[in-house]
């Protein structure tokens, strides 16, 4: 009789309620890791575009000082972990700056090359 008793007694989980809450967690994480990764693109995307905002201040400066715009040697730029940062068309009245994305962030098929140039003018839009 005891033993009838401690089995009574007993809790934890059979197989079908744990099976049933590794397929939830399984959908829930199929759900929420792409969309977390989405969103760390999107973050490092940002860091670009403050990166050529913080570069174009640095062209007006030079400018102010120098008469024309600076090349990317001029300006000091350096790469990050995800995007490298350049100059083109560069003359006495205009320049693009042009970040491009590497490693990681080459999975932001949309956004690989984000451009702004002394009018403000920002390439892709959609990336801005």
């Amino acid at each position: 009789m005891k033993q009838q008793e401690y089995n009574q007694n007993q809790m934890g989980w059979t197989l079908v309620e744990l099976m049933i809450t590794v397929a939830i967690v399984g959908i829930i994480g199929a759900i929420a890791v792409p969309s977390y990764m989405e969103h760390i693109r999107e973050s490092r995307r940002t860091d670009a575009r403050t990166e050529l905002m913080q570069l174009k201040m640095e062209q007006e400066a030079y400018r102010l000082e120098n008469n024309s715009y600076a090349s990317a040697a001029q300006l000091g730029v350096a790469p990050t972990e995800f995007y490298t940062f350049s100059v083109s068309n560069v003359s006495a009245t205009t320049y693009t700056l042009v970040a491009t994305a590497k490693g990681a962030q080459l999975k932001d098929t949309a956004c690989t090359t984000i451009n702004l140039d002394q009018s403000m003018n920002k390439t892709p839009t959609e990336c801005w």
